[in-house]
């Protein structure tokens, strides 16, 4: 799929991945950009159309697909974490909060817009993973079963859409300069070039994106003895 003269929806994209890619495709030529968020007054990125969009909320989805009904590519990057591991008291809400918005969100999405894609094409769905889409960090439980659901959404869509020509790519990332992970220690990597990558892979017709050595080194670990997901070191 080709950035010019695409129509994208981008979820939370009033900060971090999220604008970047909104700024990102307005720079590639994009015709237009749907710039989604709870609260559309907080996007401050000129050149977006605004809509209001919690991907939580099934009216607000169906809204946004019937009154955005030329949209070509889908970037569902809207995302939550809480910090909770399995055995907390908080454990249940927060799993449910974040299954909600990291997992169902995307699914609801893209249940929405598969039609739409399908008049125009096909066009594309991306899917904002991570690398604890494969691993599970103690503290970060929930967050990773959520995104390990997302994962396997993402390989599921893949075969169910093929027949419509929708491509789906899945981005894998560790750290970023985000809010989000503001407040956790370790290399990170820049959003704006995390977008690069994934739009580059989006336009050559690829499926996933393996943005930085913790991600490239933790799907090599999978097949490691022992496995990365169980405790054995990434390479």
């Amino acid at each position: 799929m080709k950035i010019r003269n695409a129509v994208a929806l981008v979820t939370g994209s009033n900060r971090g991945l999220g604008k970047a890619f909104a700024e990102q495709l307005l720079a590639g030529g994009a015709k237009k950009v749907y710039a989604a968020a709870r609260d559309p007054s907080s996007i401050k990125l000129a050149g977006v159309e605004k809509i209001k969009l919690d991907v939580t909320k099934l009216d607000e989805i169906a809204a946004a697909a019937k009154n955005c009904g030329d949209v070509t590519l889908i970037v569902n990057n809207a995302g939550i974490a809480r910090g909770s591991g399995f055995l907390g008291a908080d454990t249940i809400e927060h799993a449910r909060a974040e299954m909600d918005t990291n997992y169902f969100g995307p699914l609801l999405m893209s249940r929405a817009f598969a039609p739409v894609l399908a008049k125009h094409g096909g066009g594309a769905i991306i899917n904002v993973l991570s690398v604890l889409s494969w691993i599970t960090f103690p503290g970060a439980g929930t967050y990773c079963a959520s995104k390990s659901a997302a994962w396997a959404l993402s390989n599921g869509l893949r075969q169910e859409l093929a027949d419509q020509k929708t491509q789906v790519v899945a981005l894998h990332v560790g750290l970023m300069d985000t809010d989000m992970a503001r407040d956790i220690p370790g290399p990170r990597s820049n959003p704006a070039d995390v977008v690069r990558q994934v739009l580059a892979v989006l336009e050559s017709g690829g499926s996933e994106v393996l943005a930085d050595q913790s991600s490239r080194g933790v799907k090599k670990g999978l097949s490691a003895e022992p496995g990365v997901y169980l405790g054995g070191a990434p390479h």
